[in-house]
């Protein structure tokens, strides 16, 4: 509990930082425009707002309240995730994380281990499996499971969380049989005729009903760990896809009790959870512009990984199967009418080329009606049929994307979906010079929120040994100011944000971060070891690597 409450401590004895000045740095920051603009230094309001930014041309004033000399480190705005699973990171942490296991050997020691180092626990919980990094070549079952453990209950979903494995201690808890049958936008997965313990999409719902729900302090701990973690990774805003009324109110409670830092705006997950949190209209930003919720997650398929993602054709891989479509065309339009006639905004997920499709129409029919700034978003856009890029740069369409997707399916998507499909796979630069939006982010906790390394997959479509040499399909990149641009102003913008942060220009927010690499110049592996120094939201900072500030204070012949 300890560390659960170390930040909430840090910002609230910190003073507010009013009229003050961080100077000998690298600043970096990008206008509405785009364009780059380079500076020195930068004065900081009592309202924690950018007041100037200053060059070494320029003289820096002397009566201040706090000077922050960021010796030489560049300075950037705090980046933002623009896709992200806030208190499913945090659950991660606090859990049984199997995403760096690299075979299902490694998974069943794994889940042994935390099993004996957990006898308490009623049932075994976790995330992160993937059977395509482990070169399986089909999917776990429940007798793997039982192999590690055996007397209690294992429930542990997908890296992608569109799947569930079980063991059958946890089927026969959930009643699950052979005669059950798969729900609608859901499969599960057979051996012989019976479960085989994997529960693709809302199949899975068969068995993770029956797991414990957490707790109240147990959630607001799994905050506090998420919390802590993105801006020891320099991010100072997130798009929350999918909150809960449960989650809502840890957000709540953080903000409260004065230690929600991390910025976060809510797309609450599906309709009744929008109207449950916000009632008729969106929420007004609270507790100084950390948090809103002002739109709707919507679900039009599932993942490439368990084969839920909705596909026009046949997947390569597994002839008859499409993938899950799980809302009718009319339902898709009718959920989204019924959030934008009381201005919520709409976040869908489509990853199949067939879901985009749809998802595409549904707003080209919309935009009839709705002709207002509506800025209508698409998640993950994977796979889109390249007649139907073009229509992206439509309707101020938003595609919200998540580069480390590409680098880490690259294998699968080609096994999936065989070479002549991918030309609109993961078409970041086809979609932006359609005149399309770009707001990039990590899908966390699906990948790792680590931003530097989505910078610099986004720059080379390289993965972080540099494969393929050149890129995957590396017309596809984007340059390193649409990166920046991405994890920054596109991303605020993608949340009606752009005036309140994204950017450092005077009135925005005094977000930002010290680092020790510049964006714009570095190398990509450079980039992806960057070293966040310093994290800054409103004037006040919110973390501190005590490490590197040392480090660099002892070479530099200093004492603390």
């Amino acid at each position: 509990m300890k560390t659960f409450f170390a930040l909430a401590l840090l910002a609230l004895a910190t003073p507010a930082c009013a009229d003050g000045l961080v100077e000998n740095v690298n600043g970096i920051t990008l206008d509405r425009d785009g364009k780059v603009i380079r500076f020195n230094a930068m004065l900081v309001g009592t309202d924690g707002k950018v007041t100037e930014l200053l060059t070494k041309k320029e003289k820096l004033p002397k009566q201040l309240d706090f000077r922050l000399d960021g010796r030489g480190a560049t300075l950037l705005p705090g980046l933002i995730d623009a896709h992200g699973h806030v208190m499913g990171l945090g659950f991660q942490l606090l859990t049984l994380d199997l995403s760096e296991t690299n075979s299902l050997a490694e998974a069943q020691a794994a889940i042994k281990a935390y099993a004996a180092k957990y006898p308490e626990r009623r049932w075994i919980i976790g995330r992160g499996w993937n059977q395509e990094k482990w070169g399986l070549g089909r999917f776990p079952t429940a007798q793997d499971l039982d192999a590690a453990v055996g007397d209690r209950p294992v429930w542990l979903e997908r890296v992608d969380g569109h799947a569930g494995w079980a063991n059958s201690k946890a089927m026969e808890i959930a009643g699950v049989t052979a005669a059950s049958k798969s729900p609608p936008g859901g499969r599960i997965e057979l051996a012989g005729g019976k479960p085989s313990g994997i529960f693709v999409d809302s199949a899975a719902d068969l068995v993770g009903k029956f797991v414990p729900a957490p707790k109240p302090l147990e959630r607001d701990v799994a905050l506090g760990e998420a919390q802590k973690k993105l801006h020891s990774l320099g991010i100072t805003s997130i798009a929350d896809m999918g909150t809960s009324m449960d989650d809502w109110q840890s957000y709540r409670r953080a903000g409260d009790a004065g230690w929600l830092t991390v910025r976060i705006f809510a797309y609450a997950g599906g309709i009744d959870n929008m109207v449950a949190i916000a009632g008729p209209a969106p929420s007004p930003w609270l507790y100084n512009d950390k948090l809103r919720l002002g739109g709707v997650k919507l679900y039009l398929d599932g993942a490439l990984g368990s084969r839920g993602a909705w596909l026009k054709k046949p997947y390569a891989d597994a002839p008859g199967q499409t993938g899950l479509q799980f809302l009718a065309s009319a339902e898709i339009r009718n959920l989204m009418v019924r959030a934008s006639m009381d201005g919520f905004q709409t976040a869908v997920h489509a990853i199949g080329d067939a879901a985009n499709a749809e998802v595409i129409g549904a707003i080209e029919e919309l935009s009839e009606t709705y002709t207002g700034d509506m800025r209508w978003r698409i998640e993950h856009v994977q796979i889109v049929d390249p007649a139907d890029l073009q229509k992206l740069g439509k309707h101020g369409i938003i595609s919200s994307m998540q580069p480390m997707h590409q680098t880490s399916d690259r294998q699968m998507a080609e096994a999936r979906l065989g070479q002549e499909r991918l030309n609109g796979a993961y078409a970041w630069q086809s979609i932006a010079r359609a005149g399309g939006k770009l707001a990039f982010g990590s899908d966390v906790p699906v990948e790792s929120a680590d931003p530097f390394a989505g910078l610099a997959a986004a720059m080379t479509r390289e993965d972080a040994a540099g494969q393929p040499f050149g890129g995957w399909r590396p017309e596809e990149r984007v340059s390193r100011e649409q990166a920046l641009a991405g994890f920054t102003t596109g991303a605020a913008y993608a949340a009606f944000a752009e005036g309140k942060f994204g950017s450092l220009t005077p009135g925005h927010y005094a977000d930002f971060i010290l680092i020790d690499v510049d964006p714009l110049l570095a190398s990509p592996r450079e980039l992806r070891n960057a070293i966040v120094k310093e994290t800054w939201v409103g004037g006040r900072p919110v973390y501190k690597n005590a490490a590197a500030n040392a480090a660099e204070a002892n070479n530099n012949g200093e004492t603390r």
